[in-house]
């Protein structure tokens, strides 16, 4: 008799062919198949087969703000499917992306005496927008007579991507890069800011000093400064004072260098002003936005500059700035785009986020009692559990699960990026179950565990 082999489930054949992110390529992978989402909620089926309704505690890596399904957003891209889906951006245009240039520059920060971000370039992710501005940085020093300024200050615990140059601005020690030492550019990094919930006129003073030495000592090789304003993300979920932006800035200004605020975590909500600048009234000369800006339904990110950055740029050697990817203003993204910030635009986004701050400061306040837990922060909808030791990744997320919540830890975190739909129960419901995981997988202190898991 023939023996016929059980077929294999959806999370077997993807241990077979694909490779996760930051994740070895392993058949033993911890995996739960999404069946279904809406709203806040996924729909997960674990490889022993028992489904779980969850909330999606991490806005799908902080873009899907706007929650799954969103009917908006759905007939937003219905109706551009009807249409067309996708056309080349060389030589062409379309409806979808002049009217995001024109929301994006409309809703960009401002201030009096400086120059507005007017001119906006579409991009494929937010590595790529990046990638972009640190080209275009180089390009406006060329094109203003200084091609020996190459080089770019950023500061430590930053993270801007996983392409190459982006790697090369993030921290080069405690980064997620170390392992490409030979192959990332000579930058130069400054300290990083002190902590918000710490800091006093005199440590950032202190700070901006540092900043300012740093800057001078090597000002002459340098094409731009490029930061995470108010919050790094994935270099750990730091926050900073908002007066630290004002000192780059001023720094900025004094050396003639080229301001990139990459906005792709913190943009559109996030923090509680629309983009983290505005809590400094600050404007850089390039922001980068991505991740929200969709709403987390299909990938698109887009940098934008002062017009006297495109005027130099267009007017230079090359007479042009020297990128263009393939589905550069995806028409589809674009229309999604638009119906994400409408909701945006005439949402309750900003009471929205003040609500869920306040319910992740209180919901998490118990998980600071902890032995195993060295601090409890929240900065708009944020909320961070740092641990002492490395997360247990995998135990984390099965308990988390358990408890009705989706999570991805890292390092040594436990964090919450909900979507701003997120109800008071919803809140109380993440908040909980972060607390429980952490209280079942890390019982105790590092003085009692004996270092990390």
């Amino acid at each position: 008799m023939t023996h016929v082999a059980a077929p294999m489930s959806l999370i077997q054949r993807d241990r077979v062919r694909l490779w996760h992110p930051y994740a070895p390529a392993s058949p033993s992978l911890p995996l739960w198949e999404v069946e279904g989402a809406d709203g806040v909620r996924l729909r997960l089926r674990g490889e022993d087969g028992t489904r779980h309704n969850v909330i999606d505690a991490m806005s799908s890596w902080w873009s899907a703000i706007h929650g799954y399904r969103h009917p908006i957003l759905d007939a937003a891209a219905k109706r551009q499917l009807d249409d067309f889906s996708h056309v080349m951006f060389g030589g062409l245009t379309h409806a979808p992306a002049v009217e995001l240039a024109e929301r994006l520059a409309d809703m960009a920060p401002s201030a009096p005496g400086r120059s507005r971000l007017e001119r906006v370039f579409l991009a494929d992710s937010g590595s790529v927008s990046v990638e972009v501005a640190l080209k275009l940085a180089v390009q406006f020093q060329a094109a203003s007579g200084y091609p020996q300024r190459q080089r770019f200050l950023s500061i430590r615990g930053g993270y801007h991507g996983d392409t190459f140059a982006a790697m090369g601005v993030c921290d080069p020690v405690d980064g997620m890069h170390a392992a490409f030492p030979g192959l990332l550019g000579g930058n130069v990094f400054a300290p990083r800011p002190p902590a918000a919930a710490s800091a006093t006129p005199e440590t950032i003073q202190e700070w901006a000093s540092e900043l300012q030495s740093v800057a001078a000592a090597c000002s002459g090789e340098l094409a731009a400064i490029i930061v995470e304003p108010l919050l790094q993300g994935a270099g750990g979920m730091y926050p900073y004072p908002a007066e630290c932006l004002t000192a780059l800035r001023q720094v900025a200004d004094r050396h003639g260098l080229v301001l990139i605020f990459d906005e792709i975590a913190t943009g559109f909500g996030r923090t509680g002003e629309l983009f983290a600048a505005n809590h400094a009234g600050v404007v850089p000369d390039i922001m980068c936005v991505g991740k929200a800006l969709t709403g987390g339904y299909l990938t698109l990110a887009a940098l934008l500059c002062t017009e006297d950055v495109a005027a130099a740029v267009s007017n230079g050697p090359a007479g042009a700035l020297l990128h263009g990817p393939t589905f550069m203003g995806n028409p589809l993204a674009c229309a999604v785009a638009n119906a994400s910030l409408s909701i945006i635009d005439v949402g309750t986004w900003r009471a929205d986020v003040a609500r869920i701050g306040a319910g992740l400061a209180s919901g998490l306040a118990a998980a600071g009692e902890l032995e195993s837990v060295a601090d409890i922060r929240t900065v708009g909808a944020v909320g961070v559990i740092e641990l002492h030791d490395a997360v247990d990744v995998p135990a984390i997320t099965a308990a988390a699960i358990r408890h009705g919540v989706w999570v991805r830890p890292f390092r040594n975190l436990v964090y919450t990026m909900p979507p701003y739909i997120s109800t008071a129960a919803d809140i109380e419901q993440i908040t909980a179950g972060m607390t429980a995981a952490v209280t079942e997988v890390h019982k105790h202190g590092p003085e009692r565990s004996g270092g990390a898991p």
